[in-house]
């Protein structure tokens, strides 16, 4: 029987001061490596705790929502007064505030946080459901069936719109508040084998970005294979440069690394490019549509591999970093292979949710697909957990794999039942300007409608930053080394670790609400 290592007893956060008498006796030690120190050797959390946390986001959507229907239903128009401010401010607080205080002060009161959001959407929705200005269509049967044949129409998908960007929010927070001790340790990515919220969130953005890629989107092919191949190699040059010039900032500035994370060299910039083109160089020979079996063929294989070779043990126990650049980034180049499995997933994800669909019965049917799909794959990752192995990032196992699928199939349902939610509320409250959302198709052109709604995505920070997401990420990863470089994070008291985290998100929110309000796309190729 194999024998792997134990998981720790409690998946309770390391206590501040525990820690303090841990590092204490180190003083010998250099600040970077008790940073180091700090992100090392963790076991992660429970997978029902991330599939939790996985609910504060829709409700903050939802709640949002209804916040612009009371106030247009109090008011008679939107947007805001000073909509340039307000909107952004709204959003933030809203939005962005219970996503950083829920992984840091609040963190041990998640499920009391999310029964008190939804407490409030359930009383804001039934009075708006109960205000409604049609009393003909208020009994609940005709309400519902007319409803499900409603028609929408939209330019993207919102719930997968929204998906992207709370990934790469989400991403933005974690990414600086690992550094806290306020932060959680169970959060954090594990060391070997476990499931942190931070190890979801590399396998979430991965699938993110194979959502809306070109082969998901049925974009055809012009021109040669090869000159489609060429084109997509071309296309990940930012990202390599990106990969580089953090390379070369870390090297000159002494920036703490976590080795067994990628490796010496290595990054996730690094990691995304060879994903986007090996994916493409796959997906120009073998047909899109079968791209679920290529990612359980990928998947599948590499495990087979582990199991059956010195693989693992080479991953895991060879530290001989200084042999070779393979012996150096060993876990970044290997990983890839999963985060591939991971990408032909999400492609066979976005050509199923990007199939036209008018009424909101097609899109409940589709929502319970997506629902099924989940509750499959996690049902296939116990089986694995018990059989093979648990759940490991830095191998980028299959049970890694089959958890960040049926991870972001849960999250990616959660958004689009409180995008439904949304939907009907517009509908029953007769305000169909809130942004980042669905809108019911209109017979005949109405253009002060179509106006507000264009006004409101202005304003609309989820907008922002889908318009600019790797300048968004960018901009996170520059802030977060300028802030470790400015400020003892490690010593830190709880309020200010806070009052920072907030101020870090408000100017990375703020920079790309700019850009969006001014009508600017950096686009890097």
């Amino acid at each position: 029987m194999r024998h792997f290592p134990k998981r720790l007893k409690t998946n309770r956060p390391i206590k501040t001061e525990n820690w303090y008498t841990v590092i204490k006796p180190l003083q010998a030690m250099s600040q970077r490596g008790l940073k180091e120190a700090f992100v090392s050797n963790l076991n992660g959390t429970s997978l029902q705790e991330v599939a939790l946390g996985s609910l504060l986001s829709p409700i903050c959507l939802i709640n949002r929502g209804l916040i612009l229907i009371l106030y247009h239903l109090a008011k008679g128009s939107l947007p805001l007064p000073l909509p340039l401010i307000s909107h952004l401010l709204l959003d933030f607080f809203v939005l962005i505030l219970p996503l950083v205080v829920s992984c840091t002060v609040l963190s041990s009161s998640l499920h009391q946080v999310i029964m008190s959001l939804t407490f409030v959407s359930a009383c804001v929705f039934c009075y708006v459901y109960h205000t409604n200005s049609h009393p003909s269509s208020r009994h609940p049967k005709t309400t519902i069936s007319t409803f499900l044949q409603s028609h929408v129409q939209f330019n993207q998908v919102p719930f997968v719109t929204i998906f992207r960007v709370f990934v790469n929010v989400k991403t933005a927070i974690s990414i600086l508040a690992v550094d806290f001790s306020v932060f959680p340790r169970r959060y954090a990515k594990t060391e070997t084998y476990g499931t942190g919220v931070m190890d979801f969130g590399v396998g979430a953005y991965v699938f993110a970005n194979a959502l809306v890629c070109p082969e998901a989107r049925r974009k055809n092919i012009s021109g040669s294979k090869m000159n489609h191949i060429t084109k997509q190699l071309l296309s990940v040059w930012p990202l390599v440069v990106l990969g580089m010039g953090r390379l070369v900032s870390v090297k000159m500035t002494d920036y703490q690394e976590h080795m067994t994370e990628y490796g010496v060299h290595w990054n996730f910039f690094f990691t995304l490019a060879i994903v986007r083109v090996v994916a493409s160089l796959i997906l120009a020979v073998l047909p899109a549509s079968q791209s679920w079996l290529f990612s359980l063929l990928i998947s599948g294989l590499y495990q087979f591999t582990l199991e059956t070779t010195e693989l693992k043990a080479f991953l895991i126990h060879n530290n001989d970093r200084e042999k070779d650049f393979l012996h150096a980034n060993k876990e970044g180049i290997f990983s890839v292979v999963g985060y591939v499995a991971i990408y032909m997933a999400g492609v066979q994800v976005g050509l199923y949710v990007m199939q036209p669909r008018s009424q909101v019965k097609e899109w409940l049917k589709a929502l319970s697909n997506l629902l099924f799909g989940s509750f499959v794959l996690y049902v296939a990752l116990f089986a694995c957990q018990s059989l093979v192995e648990p759940v490991s990032r830095r191998l980028s196992n299959l049970p890694f794999c089959l958890w960040s699928v049926a991870q972001s199939l849960f999250f990616i349902s959660c958004l689009c039942i409180a995008d439904m939610l949304l939907l009907f509320s517009k509908r029953t409250s007769g305000v169909y300007c809130v942004p980042s959302s669905w809108t019911l198709h209109k017979k005949q052109s109405d253009s002060v409608s179509d106006k507000n709604n264009g006004e409101m995505e202005r304003f609309c920070l989820v907008q922002a930053v889908s318009r600019n997401q790797l300048l968004f990420f960018l901009l996170a990863n520059v802030m977060t080394g300028l802030t470790n470089s400015v400020v003892d994070t490690l010593s830190c008291s709880t309020s200010f670790s806070v009052c920072i985290l907030l101020l870090y998100m408000f100017m990375n929110c703020f920079v790309i609400y700019v850009l969006h309000f001014c009508g600017i796309t950096v686009k890097f190729w």
